[in-house]
């Protein structure tokens, strides 16, 4: 029995380690968050920083016998690491579903598209073919869809890149799933028809209540869907809270980074961006300390080598208590991030 007062979604110390040849990948390492029913969790971070991971992890699909699962993750009451692989399975598609980032691999191309979806409904509702196809036709509609009566009977590749998104968000949410987890569903679609899925995404979600994590390395896709935003790094959290909070005054330096490192339409065109130096933490060896301090440009400014060795605590408050994982103070970070707002405004 679920909690009333808890999270709907509730993700506490999780580590997902793989083992290799070369050794352990520590894929996410110690992530915590909390997402409550109806919102959106926006988890951004650069490829590699355990995104992905984390998701797959809670929709139960690693390999468990291969993969080193530790921590707690908590979905309206039930656990679900150590649920059963049956469990996960009448979860899977009914109460938890995903909409992939490659809608062509995703889909098969051996079915109809609308076969895909009515036979998803019949796993999970028992329904009869004539109704799970009345169903299927009735996703169709509610994705945008033209002639939903007639594609229903086309296959994948005869629908365009934008629409066989729309095919797998209907998919996705034909059983009306409390969570969506969106992995990137976006990033292969031109930016019309990107705005298109998100306004989409966001009418669905106040029709039935979604709850939605939205995995993106696009900040400005975030502004436009999340309620609450996580930065990723190395595996790790390195900053949280709502949308406006870390977009408007970011904390973390690699926030900072990520900010710098967006075209903005009000700069002039002649205004290089700022990528961040260097590349993502290798996960087999990671860094020391702040996984973050070697690329960090602020790393002089904390005495006595604690960002080499020392791991950052991430704070649990939130507003004006707010502190990400870094070991600069809260006057140093407000003082650099207002000389960097300073210094891009300025040419």
């Amino acid at each position: 029995m679920s909690d009333p007062l808890s999270p709907f979604l509730a993700v506490r110390d999780l580590h997902v380690h793989f083992s290799t040849e070369d050794g352990t990948v520590k894929a996410v390492d110690g992530l915590s968050f909390d997402l409550e029913r109806g919102r959106t969790l926006g988890i951004v971070g650069e490829s590699g920083s355990g995104k992905s991971v984390t998701n797959m992890a809670i929709l139960g699909l690693h390999d468990r016998e291969r993969t080193d699962l530790g921590g707690e993750i908590v979905l309206d009451g039930q656990e679900l690491l150590s649920a059963t692989e049956r469990e996960l399975e009448r979860l899977r598609g009914n109460k938890m579903s995903m909409i992939f980032q490659d809608a062509l691999a995703s889909l098969s191309p051996y079915h109809t598209v609308g076969r895909q979806i009515a036979e998803t409904y019949r796993k999970h509702t028992g329904a009869s073919k004539k109704e799970a196809r009345a169903r299927a036709i009735e996703m169709l509609t509610k994705v945008g869809i033209p002639q939903p009566d007639l594609r229903v009977d086309d296959y994948p590749h005869q629908f365009s890149g934008g629409m066989r998104q729309r095919a797998m968000i209907a998919m996705a949410l034909v059983c009306d799933p409390a969570l969506l987890i969106a992995d990137e569903p976006t990033t292969a679609l031109d930016v019309t028809v990107q705005a298109q899925i998100m306004d989409l995404l966001k009418d669905l979600q106040q029709e039935f209540g979604t709850s939605i994590v939205f995995i993106t390395h696009d900040l400005g896709v975030i502004a436009d869907i999340a309620d609450d935003v996580l930065v990723m790094y190395g595996g790790r959290c390195v900053e949280r809270g709502t949308k406006q909070e870390v977009l408007r005054a970011p904390q973390h330096p690699y926030t900072w980074g990520l900010l710098g490192s967006m075209p903005s339409l009000t700069a002039p065109v002649d205004v290089p961006l700022s990528p961040i130096p260097g590349t993502p933490p290798s996960l087999l060896n990671p860094p020391t300390g702040c996984r973050f301090h070697p690329r960090c440009t602020f790393v002089e400014q904390v005495p006595g080598g604690r960002c080499g060795s020392e791991v950052p605590v991430l704070g649990s408050g939130t507003g004006a208590e707010r502190s990400p994982a870094c070991h600069l103070t809260r006057g140093q970070r407000d003082r650099f991030f207002a000389e960097l707002a300073t210094s891009s405004s300025s040419h």
